[in-house]
């Protein structure tokens, strides 16, 4: 679920030909000399089927017009998993396991705010338990206050801990302002997230659009590389991918149909989940479905 900080459009076309290798070359070649080749002439390894997953988000049009027909769309297009979010649409957490159980769909992470106090946390674990998830992660936050985003590591800490012991793992899901809004004296909400989430208890799951959308925002010669550094320089894990594009002058893209190049991103670090997004489909949300799927399926890194 991906909403919040957008950089002016003038601004992302201004410095988006350091996105892609494709997009450098046709806009500049002396730029995509820039950009470091793939060092793998003859990639072998492939996304494993099983872990590629959807965040429910994209497809949330279609959702609220029949929920059941989309998902069963989804399983028809081979995805094994989903990333729940916006809620259970009317079902209680029992009756929508027991709805992808029939399709044969494992609801293996989900998007949950921070919970208002233990009680809604405790309904949270409960509720994740009960759907067969893996994962819990917090979508997004958002402040110009350190103390406020010190607040909010402290309080996703004893989150972690109480996920922890039912046997989940709680992580965090990024967007751009992470990293290119200062807090006072150069230091980011990415800085004090890093510093101050438990790296035994949460992991990151990194949105690879927003991140190299970041590294847009920071003015990044090479903005994937931007987002390979902040995936390995996080003390914290990194578990899970938002697999999701983008057009040269910044929008969403189908995967495939943008500008970043994903083999540099996975050849660099795999992860244990996949998951494709778009929150802007370029057709209809059906469609970005079936073309990330298709996507991750064929990309060899």
């Amino acid at each position: 679920m991906c909403y919040g900080y957008e950089p002016s459009r003038r601004s992302l076309l201004a410095a988006g030909l350091g996105l892609g290798a494709a997009a450098l070359a046709a806009a500049s070649p002396a730029a995509a000399a820039a950009t470091p080749p793939h060092r793998h002439h003859h990639p072998k390894r492939v996304v494993p089927p099983g872990q590629i997953s959807m965040q429910l988000y994209t497809v949330r049009a279609d959702l609220a017009q029949n929920y059941d027909t989309t998902l069963a769309y989804l399983a028809e297009i081979g995805y094994p998993k989903v990333e729940v979010a916006l809620g259970y649409f009317g079902r209680t957490a029992q009756q929508l396991r027991t709805f992808f159980d029939g399709l044969g769909i494992h609801a293996t992470s989900s998007h949950d705010g921070i919970s208002p106090d233990d009680a809604a946390l405790d309904t949270k674990i409960q509720n994740a338990l009960t759907l067969g998830q893996s994962y819990m992660v917090v979508p997004f936050l958002q402040s110009n206050s350190l103390d406020e985003w010190k607040g909010w590591a402290e309080r996703m800490n004893v989150e972690a801990r109480a996920a922890r012991s039912a046997g989940l793992r709680y992580g965090y899901h990024n967007h751009a302002h992470e990293f290119t809004t200062d807090l006072g004296g150069g230091v980011t909400p990415w800085d004090v997230l890093t510093r101050e989430l438990d790296p035994r208890l949460v992991h990151l799951e990194i949105d690879i659009y927003w991140a190299v959308t970041g590294g847009v925002g920071r003015g990044a010669r090479d903005p994937i590389k931007f987002a390979i550094d902040v995936i390995r320089r996080a003390p914290q894990r990194v578990l899970q991918y938002h697999v999701k594009d983008r057009h040269l002058d910044g929008d969403h893209a189908d995967l495939g149909t943008g500008t970043i190049d994903f083999r540099r991103v996975f050849d660099a670090h795999q992860v244990r989940e996949y998951i494709v997004e778009n929150d802007s489909p370029d057709v209809t949300p059906r469609r970005t479905a079936e073309i990330g799927y298709r996507y991750l399926r064929k990309l060899r890194f």
